[in-house]
């Protein structure tokens, strides 16, 4: 990502600005986290996912800490979203990836239900975004992104790449289950 900025406003003083992240959504999880508490895995887990289904791209990025908070701020088209169905599928593909692994490794018992999308948020951060050739945006400020087919693909990507990413990581993914698992039964 990269941003130019230049202040004009007073003839024969501009000022410009260049922010360059080339590594995109990863680098604003890296900032979100600044300075917060350790984090449960090193890595920040992040791709990005041209999804011809949703005439657009998807590039998600996030990482646990040990912390209560959940930050995940949204993105369509780079406008700042206040949610929608890009972060519904988000949560979605998150609570079933880690559910489907807990199953797999016997982490859950088959009498626990499953992982739900609001379990899965407490020290977590994450940036979602996606790139759409026809955005659908709602609500009163237009900031809740509506496209229908967006929720799934924005899910099935998520739940592929992350589920990858748990089964490559097996001492992290223990971590990051545990820590799920553990605050949903404090539930």
């Amino acid at each position: 990502m990269e941003i130019s900025l230049t202040d004009r406003r007073l003839p024969g003083e501009s000022r410009s600005a260049w922010f360059r992240y080339p590594d995109g959504a990863r680098a604003f999880v890296a900032i979100l986290d600044e300075q917060k508490e350790e984090p449960v895995h090193s890595h920040i887990i992040g791709f990005e996912r041209e999804e011809p289904r949703m005439a657009g791209t998807v590039e998600v990025a996030l990482r646990w800490r040990a912390s209560h908070d959940e930050r995940v701020r949204s993105f369509a088209n780079s406008r700042p979203t206040d949610g929608g169905t890009h972060e519904r599928g988000f949560r979605d593909g998150v609570a079933a990836a880690v559910t489907a692994y807990a199953r797999e490794r016997r982490l859950l018992t088959a009498t626990d239900p499953d992982l739900e999308a609001d379990r899965i948020g407490e020290g977590l951060t994450a940036v979602v975004s996606v790139k759409l050739d026809h955005p659908e945006f709602e609500g009163s400020t237009r900031g809740w992104l509506g496209n229908a087919a967006v929720r799934a693909c924005v899910e099935q990507a998520v739940q592929e790449h992350l589920g990858k990413w748990l089964e490559g990581h097996p001492e992290q993914a223990a971590a990051v289950i545990d820590r799920i698992i553990q605050g949903a039964r404090r539930d």
